[in-house]
């Protein structure tokens, strides 16, 4: 009976941990977005200055955000606004 109990115990502890696991990740998810969405208002901005190794910079910044919050869609459309940028400071490939 005590191993049938220590069993469900562990059992229940588990899907807490789980639980709040998947509450934790929500929560990184949400504020990867939120930076994400930072750095591309800091990109208009920096675009608006004129400046284009600011705008290339900004833009960089931009798809590294977008990698790190795993939105894969993003980081490809950032991954090519940063490639005119480079272009535009005089960095081509």
């Amino acid at each position: 009976m005590k191993k049938v109990l220590l069993i469900l115990a562990v059992a229940m502890m588990a899907g807490c941990l789980s639980s709040t696991d998947k509450a934790v990740q929500k929560e990184m998810d949400k504020i990867n977005n939120q930076v994400a969405l930072d750095a591309e208002s800091q990109y208009k901005i920096a675009k608006a200055s004129g400046d284009p190794i600011d705008a290339y910079s900004a833009a960089s910044y931009v798809a590294a955000a977008y990698l790190q919050a795993k939105d894969s869609v993003n980081y490809a459309k950032w991954k090519a606004i940063e490639k005119e940028e480079a272009k535009a400071v005089g960095l081509q490939n």
